[in-house]
């Protein structure tokens, strides 16, 4: 009996949404200029919000691909902080003698990571899965007659393939013994292999570097353009650490120790102990301040999160004009057509009909026409994303998820705008409503 009850109900519901369709479709077919108007808030709301999430999400997997290129449990032991402001802050409330501000050149007076530093590090860290020392430097790559003008290389040691994510698409990394003896060997970047070599393998030539001949044994996959990139590997070129000394000018590199936390240990957890064990490593007394920078890699990606959700915002804000506009003119719509049908609800609750079905009539039907609205946004979006050329850094991919929250956020807007006229028409008494003209 109670499944009957539910059957019967459930057809009662369909029937009432199928009537709401049809009465919808006829007032959009009915004044087409008014019922443009009408939507064009709506449809241009329901863009822009979809448009925007749309928007945030390319630049969301840019930026995450650019981070990516290292693990995002990755620190860096850097003679610069990534974010000066927040240490100094930290600085001042663990120092009480020293409130004043963080100067720059206290930066530039400090040592660089150093290989005893790096050393110290993998012999003493208890919570660490792997580490790197690198050496970053510009140079001039030549092979023939073409050359590579100021291209990043990278003088790592072994573990550098533990912490670059970079997938090596033909040849081999080094092996512990060429890095410990210092081979004069390298893997190169796919942009670098395409400028020296085009579409040649270049595995086993020789290029040079600084006066060098070098072997290439492996090639680099391609990884894309990135807004961010904390290593490219597409124009980047790595070579030992032991062999690249002998002819990189370490006070002008870029020396960075690059370290991971074993599985089970928390980012600060292990940033804690590398701090104590650079402290002590490099004799800093008690209350004396740090003169090294421990950088999160996920500091620039929060950075950019909080531009994103200021563009969320501003991207609302307009929205909200838009939709605020079109839900204006869908209540305008609805309480016209409440006026056109108002002997057609008077006979309706004459013969019964209880007030939450004319209410859900009218609901459903304001909801339908902010839909209308809302697909029109979405296939505009829809035609934007197929007509933009997926090359370069700027991808866009239209997600169901942004389908599914702008068709939602129109239902939303559809039913808010129509419960004053759906609540107007539900409250009509009978009799008048019949005897109106």
């Amino acid at each position: 009996m109670n499944a009957k009850k539910l059957i019967g109900k459930t057809v009662i519901i369909f029937k009432l949404l199928q009537e709401s369709a049809i009465f919808a479709f006829s007032q959009l077919k009915g004044d087409r200029f008014r019922t443009f108007l009408s939507l064009f808030g709506v449809s241009i709301g329901i863009f822009s919000i979809v448009a925007i999430f749309t928007a945030i999400d390319a630049l969301q997997v840019n930026v995450s691909k650019g981070l990516n290129s290292l693990g995002g449990d990755i620190v860096q032991i850097s003679q610069w902080p990534m974010d000066p402001m927040s240490e100094e802050e930290g600085d001042q409330q663990n120092d009480e003698t020293s409130p004043e501000e963080f100067k720059w050149w206290e930066y530039m007076r400090r040592p660089a990571p150093s290989m005893e530093d790096f050393k110290f590090l993998v012999s003493h860290s208890k919570t660490m899965d792997a580490c790197a020392f690198s050496a970053m430097f510009m140079k001039t790559v030549k092979y023939d007659r073409n050359s590579v003008d100021d291209c990043s290389i990278g003088a790592v040691s072994y573990d550098w393939n533990e912490i670059s994510n970079s997938l090596i698409e033909e040849g081999r990394y080094f092996t512990p013994e060429e890095v410990s003896t210092g081979k004069n060997l390298a893997v190169i970047g796919y942009e670098v292999s395409q400028q020296l070599f085009g579409d040649e393998s270049p595995i086993g030539k020789k290029i040079k570097i600084g006066g060098f001949e070098i072997s290439v044994i492996g090639k680099y996959a391609k990884q894309g353009e990135s807004i961010i990139n904390v290593f490219n590997s597409d124009e980047f070129i790595i070579i030992p650490y032991s062999f690249g000394k002998y002819f990189v000018d370490v006070d002008n590199s870029d020396i960075s120790i690059f370290a991971k936390p074993a599985e089970g240990i928390s980012q600060d957890e292990f940033i804690d102990e590398l701090n104590s064990l650079l402290r002590a490593e490099r004799r800093l007394k008690p209350g004396v301040k740090n003169n090294f920078s421990i950088n999160k890699m996920t500091f620039v990606l929060n950075m950019v999160q909080s531009i994103f959700k200021t563009i969320n915002i501003v991207g609302w804000i307009i929205a909200g004009f838009s939709l605020l506009i079109g839900g204006f003119g869908i209540a305008n719509i609805m309480f016209v057509s409440v006026k056109e049908r108002t002997n057609i609800i008077g006979i309706q609750k004459a013969l019964g009909a209880k007030k939450y079905v004319i209410l859900s009539q009218f609901l459903v039907e304001s909801a339908f026409l902010a839909v209308v609205g809302g697909i029109i946004g979405i296939i505009i979006v829809a035609l934007i994303v197929l007509i933009i050329p997926d090359k370069g850094m700027f991808v866009l991919s239209l997600s169901m998820s942004n389908v599914i929250s702008g068709l939602l956020i129109a239902i939303a807007i559809g039913l808010i705008s129509g419960m004053a006229p759906a609540y107007a028409a539900a409250n009509l008494n009978p009799v008048d409503a019949i005897n109106s003209k």
